[in-house]
C-alpha cells in the first residue's frame, strides 16, 4: 500500500504575484501567471482582465483610473526583459512604448504626467504626455528594493528616493503635478474637500534627511507631500518627518522584534497612519491631538522629562490593530499536531493595504444622516479582499457579519483568528477575586476597543471566474 503524503485541495491556489492600488486607492491591480486584473477598491468589482500569453508580469502601475499602466516583466518566464518599462493603454489592449535601460528595474511609482524609475544605484525621472521625455535622474546608495515615493496631489512637487548614504531620504522637487481633469459638467459650487490643500513652496525646502542608522526598507508620503515615513531593515520604528523642514515629528513602535514592513500609507486628510509587516497584524497610529483616538505609551513615559529614561519608554505604540488570518492552500493527511491543527499552515500572508471613504455604519442612535469614515482595505497575496473600520470611528464595538462574496465559490466568511487565553486568578478570598475579575473585564474591553472591525470579506482572483 502507498502511504506516500497526499494533500486534498478544494481549488487551485491563488498565485498573485503582485497587488498594488492607484495613488487614490480607488482601483487596484493584481497579477497572475495568466496575465493581470484591473478591480474596483469598494465596492469590489472586477472591471476588466487581461489574460497574456508567452510569459508572466511582475508589476503593474495603474496611473490613477486612467488608461495607461506601466508593466514590468519578471516571474519565471518574463513576459518583457525586466530592464524595460512598457507603456500600456488598456483602452487599446497594446503596448504603445517601451523605456529600455542597462540594468534591471527595481522599482516604480507614478502620478499624473509622470513616471519615476528606480534602479540599483539611481532613479530616473520620465514626463509622459504625447511623448515619453527624460526629465532627470539622481544617484542614491544600493537601493536593491526599488524605494521611492512621490507626491501625487494637485500641486505636489515631492519626490523621495534614498540618499547616497545608508539611512538617508534625499528630497526631490518636480514641477507641481496638474489637477485630475473634471469629469461631467462643472459644479455650481467648489467642491468641499477633507484633504490638506497643497501650498506651493515658498522657501528653499531641506534636501537630505538622515533618517536611520540602518538600510530604508519602506518610504512613503502623502498625496500633499507634506510629510514623509520611513521605516528601515529592523522593522521596530516607523518615523513621520516634515519634509519640509526636515523635522522629526513622531517616532512610533511596531513592535520589539525585528520585522520585515511591507508599506505604511497615510490616511487621506493625515490625521493617521497605518503600517504593515510580515507579522501579519496591522498597526494603526494616530498623528494628531484630537482626532478621536490617541497612542497607546508606557505608563512610566510621564517621568520622562524627570529621570533619564531609556527611550523605549518614551514609545508610541498603535491604538488599533488588526491581524490578517493565515490561509491554507490545503489539508495535510499526513501531520497534525496534538491540538488538532492542520500542520504545515501557510506563512504569514503578504498584503498591501489603503485607505478609502465609505458610508458610517449605523449608530444605533437614529441618526441616520449620510456620514462618511475612512476605512482601512487590505489585499492578501491569496486573494483575501479585507475591508475594516477603526474602533475609534463613533460606530458600534460589536463586530458585523460581512457582506456575502458575491460570485465565491467557496468560502463565504474569512477565517478567524484564535482568541488570546487569559490565565485565571488565583485569589483567596472572594472580595480580591471580584476586584481582580473586573480589572480583567476592564482590560478585555480595552483590548476589544482596539481591535479594527471587520465589515466585509471577499475574494479576489479566480474565485470570481477569472
Amino acid at each position: 500500500m502507498n502511504f506516500a503524503r497526499h494533500s486534498i485541495s478544494a481549488t487551485n491556489p491563488i498565485l498573485i504575484s503582485d497587488a498594488r492600488f492607484d495613488p487614490d486607492c480607488r482601483i487596484f491591480t493584481a497579477c497572475t501567471p495568466a496575465g493581470f486584473a484591473i478591480y474596483r477598491t469598494w465596492p469590489l468589482k472586477l472591471l476588466r482582465k487581461r489574460e497574456l500569453t508567452g510569459g508572466t508580469l511582475a508589476a503593474v502601475l495603474p496611473s490613477h483610473t486612467s488608461n495607461l499602466l506601466f508593466l514590468l516583466g519578471g516571474g519565471r518566464s518574463p513576459l518583457y526583459p525586466p530592464n524595460k518599462v512598457i507603456l500600456w493603454d488598456d483602452k487599446l489592449g497594446r503596448d504603445v512604448a517601451e523605456l529600455e535601460f542597462r540594468e534591471r528595474v527595481r522599482g516604480m511609482g507614478c502620478r499624473r504626467g509622470w513616471l519615476a524609475v528606480a534602479l540599483r544605484r539611481r532613479v530616473v525621472v520620465f514626463e509622459v504626455g504625447e511623448s515619453v521625455t527624460r526629465y532627470g535622474e539622481w544617484d542614491t546608495c544600493d537601493n536593491p528594493r526599488g524605494l521611492l515615493a512621490i507626491a501625487t496631489g494637485a500641486n505636489a512637487t515631492l519626490l523621495a528616493i534614498p540618499g547616497r548614504q545608508t539611512g538617508h531620504v534625499q528630497m526631490i522637487h518636480l514641477p507641481p503635478c496638474r489637477p485630475p481633469e473634471p469629469i461631467g459638467p462643472p459644479p455650481s459650487s467648489p467642491p468641499r474637500t477633507r484633504r490638506p490643500a497643497v501650498q506651493p513652496v515658498t522657501k528653499h525646502p531641506v534636501s537630505i534627511i538622515a533618517a536611520h542608522t540602518s538600510a530604508l526598507n519602506t518610504l512613503s508620503v502623502p498625496t500633499s507631500g507634506r510629510l514623509l515615513a520611513t521605516t528601515s531593515s529592523r522593522g521596530t520604528l516607523a518615523r513621520v518627518w516634515d519634509s519640509q523642514t526636515g523635522k522629526l515629528l513622531r517616532e512610533l513602535r511596531r513592535g520589539t522584534d525585528k520585522a520585515e514592513i511591507y508599506g505604511v500609507a497615510f490616511r487621506p486628510d493625515e490625521r493617521e497612519l497605518c503600517v504593515w509587516s510580515d507579522k501579519g497584524t496591522i498597526h494603526v497610529f494616530a498623528l494628531t491631538v484630537g482626532s478621536g483616538a490617541s497612542n497607546r505609551q508606557s505608563t512610566f513615559s510621564p517621568l520622562a522629562p524627570f529621570i533619564p529614561l531609556p527611550k523605549y519608554f518614551e514609545s508610541e505604540w498603535s491604538y488599533a490593530q488588526y491581524r490578517i488570518p493565515t490561509q491554507s492552500s490545503h489539508i495535510s493527511l499526513s501531520t497534525q499536531s496534538s491540538r488538532g491543527t492542520v500542520a504545515g499552515l501557510a506563512e504569514e500572508e503578504k498584503c498591501v493595504v489603503g485607505w478609502i471613504e465609505a458610508p458610517a455604519e449605523d449608530r444605533g442612535d437614529g441618526d441616520r444622516s449620510p456620514l462618511t469614515e475612512y476605512q482601512l482595505i487590505a489585499l492578501t497575496y491569496s486573494g483575501g479582499w479585507y475591508r475594516l473600520s477603526l474602533p475609534n470611528a463613533g460606530t458600534s464595538t460589536g463586530s458585523r457579519p460581512g457582506s456575502p462574496a458575491l460570485g465565491a465559490a467557496l468560502s463565504a466568511s474569512p477565517p478567524k483568528s484564535m482568541p488570546i487565553l487569559r490565565p485565571r486568578s488565583s485569589s483567596g478570598s472572594s472580595f480580591t477575586g471580584r476586584s481582580d475579575k473586573g480589572k480583567e473585564k476592564e482590560r478585555d474591553k480595552e483590548k476589544e476597543s482596539r481591535e479594527c472591525i471587520l465589515r466585509e470579506f471577499r475574494r479576489f482572483g479566480r474565485w470570481d471566474g477569472w
